[in-house]
């Protein structure tokens, strides 16, 4: 069962891409006969798909010698040369959607906002426009299935945006399956490895059953690298301070440099790190440093043996294997490079995440939110964080105080309300979010009770002073240590109770479809009674890093077990509260 899964979405689609890059048919590494060379014209959404997949490296393995973003204009070129006869072949590929983890994908990147969360809960949105919202979603799922090579088990919530997808995706399913002929799920098209012994689950959820997570300060490393950073389809855009302290008086300020790091499955410090909480990763890229520090006379030495002093590091990179073949100690040279190129990125990314929490004191957020959620008594109350000038920025303050709104089992009276809008209006607060939560609040309210965020929260461990040695890299004087523990947030909860078949409920009247049944039924009964290996979790509306990670989290505990995380889009904080902002314009 495991090796079923083992080929992750993200091999599958890379094996897709490969093979339609050898023109559909299987792509073979050792190959003896001459490559075929060939240009890869796309446009951007093909651009977004490729990207987090293929390296240049890669695609020039594969025999592409340029790629280009012209595939508009070489179709009216055709047309206008009448040339169209010329196109030997056309495949319909079957890619429709962004792998950014093993176990992760979004829909798309390209007009995101067609499928965003304000699109679905528009209050002015028509019919029409709602079903081409649907039909886009659907289309991008079922091929996600094709490439996956299995027809899902779906459960959906009733009366949501995740109900009319599963309804949509149910008949497409059904009718490809019924097409005997065409049926994209037959064959060679799925490749060896397909679910084979039990189908996966497909857990539909709606974004507005849990709104707080995604507004939700964070502690692990790539979720805030996602909050604070310009962070999308892995790559991360810094702009490196220009150092000002040494400019004379009165000089113009140097302009600020922009980098761009790739943060990707080959980066092993961050595939471990990613889901650490902050201090730890801290911790980490300084022990690393001083490993690397010990064997950086091993470098010079190595470096001169070669006659190579003094050449930048991208020339020594480019020695080919059969040169690093030449003696044993050259073949460590590329290794300790790449180590110390690792090691330079994650210092200039976490010391970049770094100056925003100790300038917005994000750990106090990330505590008290944690407190609020799991409605443990809070030690400070809400007004002093919003009034304190020194805490964080007017989107830090709303992002909190929606927080407590949405957790609030009773809302706050209104004189309490207007106390708290005046003290966010003077901290520099637009109110337009909390216009919209309050509607969405009291409609909610008739749906079904606020979601529970379970008991247990954060434990502090003190301040970082055991980090703080005197030649760390990072000054983390002042942030608190806080431990995680694992907390089910509620996507993961209706998981769990899903994936293991527990009676709950939260999840007791969620429809079933199967589309390999000859006659669909509106059922919450599921036939099958034995719970799932396998499940992909997938949220119309919007997803984020956080529900990601405990969900990662979650299933590390359960042998065997292996969960996927798909969204309709993924956002941060910020543009999550943009939108709202717009939903609630008066």
């Amino acid at each position: 069962m495991a090796a079923a899964a083992a080929a992750s979405i993200r091999e599958r689609q890379t094996v897709a891409l490969k093979r339609m890059l050898n023109f559909n048919v299987p792509h073979v590494k050792n190959s003896t006969g001459e490559p075929v060379w060939k240009v890869l014209i796309y446009d951007r959404f093909g651009q977004d798909i490729i990207s987090p997949l293929l390296s240049v490296k890669e695609l020039r393995d594969m025999g592409i010698t340029l790629h280009l973003s012209k595939l508009e204009d070489i179709a009216n070129a055709a047309l206008a040369a009448s040339a169209v006869a010329q196109v030997a072949k056309v495949f319909d590929q079957y890619l429709n959607f962004i792998t950014l983890e093993d176990d992760m994908f979004v829909l798309c990147n390209q007009n995101k906002e067609l499928v965003s969360y304000r699109a679905i809960n528009r209050p002015d949105i028509t019919d029409t426009e709602m079903e081409t919202v649907m039909d886009t979603i659907v289309d991008s799922l079922f091929c996600f299935f094709v490439t996956l090579g299995a027809v899902p088990i779906i459960r959906c919530s009733r009366g949501t945006a995740a109900e009319m997808v599963a309804v949509k995706l149910d008949k497409k399913l059904r009718e490809n399956l019924r097409d005997a002929r065409n049926s994209l799920f037959t064959g060679d098209t799925l490749g060896a490895g397909q679910f084979s012994f039990q189908r996966p689950l497909l857990v539909l959820v709606d974004r507005n059953i849990d709104l707080a997570t995604p507004l939700h300060h964070t502690w692990t490393y790539q979720a805030l690298v996602h909050d604070v950073l310009d962070f999308h389809l892995n790559r991360v855009n810094l702009e490196e301070s220009s150092g000002v302290e040494n400019s004379p008086a009165g000089a113009r300020p140097k302009r600020k440099n922009k980098k761009s790091y790739d943060l990707t499955p080959v980066d092993k410090f961050w595939q471990k790190h990613k889901g650490s909480p902050f201090p730890e990763v801290a911790e980490s890229v300084q022990q690393e440093l001083e490993s690397y520090r010990a064997q950086e006379d091993e470098v010079k030495r190595l470096k001169s043996i070669m006659g190579l002093e003094g050449e930048d590091e991208g020339a020594i990179s480019m020695l080919s294997d059969n040169t690093a073949k030449l003696t044993s100690a050259v073949s460590s040279l590329p290794e300790l490079l790449e180590k110390k190129r690792l090691i330079d990125l994650h210092t200039n990314v976490a010391t970049a995440v770094l100056e925003h929490i100790k300038a917005r004191k994000l750990d106090v957020y990330f505590e008290y939110e944690e407190k609020i959620m799991s409605k443990t008594t809070l030690d400070k109350s809400l007004l002093d964080i919003i009034s304190d000038p020194d805490a964080g920025t007017p989107e830090d303050k709303m992002r909190l105080f929606l927080i407590y709104y949405i957790s609030a089992q009773q809302a706050p009276s209104e004189a309490d309300l207007e106390q708290y809008k005046k003290a966010l209006t003077d901290a520099g607060c637009n109110l337009n979010p909390l216009q919209y939560i309050k509607q969405w609040k009291a409609f909610a309210k008739m749906a079904s009770a606020p979601a529970s965020y379970g008991n247990s929260t954060t434990k502090s461990m003190g301040l970082l002073s055991r980090v703080m040695n005197t030649g760390s890299q990072f000054v983390m004087e002042g942030v608190k240590n806080l431990v995680l523990k694992q907390q089910n947030l509620p996507v993961t909860r209706i998981l769990d109770n899903l994936m293991e078949m527990k009676s709950n409920p939260e999840t007791d009247d969620y429809r079933y479809f199967d589309p390999k049944m000859l006659r669909g039924n509106d059922s919450s009964v599921p036939r099958n009674k034995n719970p799932f290996q396998e499940a992909i979790v997938f949220v119309v509306g919007g997803g984020n890093y956080i529900e990601y990670q405990n969900l990662v989290d979650y299933i590390k505990g359960k042998q065997g077990k292996h969960i996927l995380y798909g969204c309709s889009e993924l956002f941060n904080a910020t543009q999550f509260i943009k939108q709202l902002s717009q939903l609630g314009q008066k």
